[in-house]
């Protein structure tokens, strides 16, 4: 399930770490929606694959230089992604936990994963509500963790901008990528033992 802030600027997560996206590598914005990460990704010289089911969206990226759309249901069929890697992963405002797996696989090693999206809770502020589609507390940390993944940055609770919602969001980054991207941007600090650190404000 997907649901889009109304503001049409790239988030301000996405913001502060698309620039450690591995240099020269493709990096796929799943659940594109209006394609403002796209737009974003393109403009710091990536290779962007666009992916959503809403053909009238990804129309709107026809003309955004190194820029791929491509429509599919990411939610049933086969995984479009069998057997790619990408540089760098961002994803907002979507969760469809049956394709995590498959999503974290696709991630290329070295390579960055930034997500963001809606968590337990944010029924009290209105859609999403099913907590199908909401994050558990820790859930995407845990998920990384599990994996070895470098967390550079997690943050979860409540947000008053655009509008109020509750939020979990990360960025982690895979393989020999950690090292290199971590001291590439000293204002991301490593979690605490406990894996509990919050990291900078609202992004």
């Amino acid at each position: 399930m997907m649901v889009s802030f109304a503001a049409p600027s790239p988030s301000a997560w996405v913001a502060r770490f698309a620039c450690l996206i591995p240099e020269h590598g493709e990096v796929l914005d799943l659940a594109c929606g209006s394609g403002r990460h796209s737009r974003l990704l393109a403009s710091l010289g990536h290779r962007v694959e666009a992916v959503d089911r809403d053909p009238q969206a990804l129309a709107r990226l026809a003309d955004v230089e190194r820029v791929t759309g491509r429509q599919a249901d990411l939610e049933s069929g086969a995984w479009p992604y069998a057997g790619r890697s990408f540089a760098g992963i961002v994803v907002t405002n979507y969760l469809f936990r049956p394709r995590l797996d498959d999503l974290l696989d696709s991630l290329a090693d070295p390579g960055l994963l930034i997500y963001e999206t809606f968590m337990i809770g944010n029924e009290r502020f209105g859609k999403p509500s099913n907590p199908d589609f909401l994050l558990r507390s820790q859930e995407l940390l845990a998920r990384v963790q599990r994996r070895g993944w470098r967390v550079l940055a997690f943050e979860e609770g409540a947000l008053a901008l655009p509008r109020p919602a509750m939020v979990q969001r990360l960025c982690a980054a895979r393989g020999d990528a950690d090292c290199r991207l971590f001291a590439a941007d000293p204002a991301c600090q490593s979690l605490d033992a406990g894996g509990r650190q919050v990291v900078g404000g609202e992004g």
